[in-house]
């Protein structure tokens, strides 16, 4: 009994799989998970602290979309494909929840924008949309 005590233990110590994942929303198109800075590639979403006008009124734009992406992504833990690394040494990938790309769900809901210096990936997206008038 001890034996098998011990190798389960020595099992789940050299084990690779997580059973509790750290994630946090820094904002709209960067998070932390495990420790590691993800920043969304190809998209950008206003700064945390940035205003926008809505309806005459300034609104905490940032503030806003940070939340919706905690939103979607709820209770569960993106999965993210890795593209490299950008010079703040931040990991550039895009995440996915359930299978759905945040990066898609933000630029077409119209609260990020295609971030067309670095990606064409998204613009069929954020044309979407503008043509739709959702979101900023």
């Amino acid at each position: 009994m001890k034996k098998l005590l011990g190798i389960l233990i020595l099992g789940l110590l050299t084990c690779n799989i997580s059973f509790a994942d750290s994630l946090r929303v820094v904002d709209g198109d960067t998070i932390v998970l495990n420790g590691e800075k993800i920043r969304f590639s190809g998209i950008d979403t206003p700064e945390i602290k940035q205003t926008c006008i809505e309806d005459n009124q300034e609104v905490g734009c940032g503030m806003s979309v940070k939340m919706l992406l905690v939103k979607k992504i709820g209770n569960n833990t993106p999965e993210c494909i890795s593209e490299g690394k950008d010079v703040y040494k931040r990991t550039l990938a895009e995440c996915f929840v359930n299978g759905e790309s945040l990066s898609i769900f933000l630029v077409r809901s119209g609260y990020a924008f295609a971030y067309r210096k670095y990606s064409k990936k998204f613009i069929k997206d954020e044309d979407f949309a503008k043509a739709n008038k959702l979101g900023m």
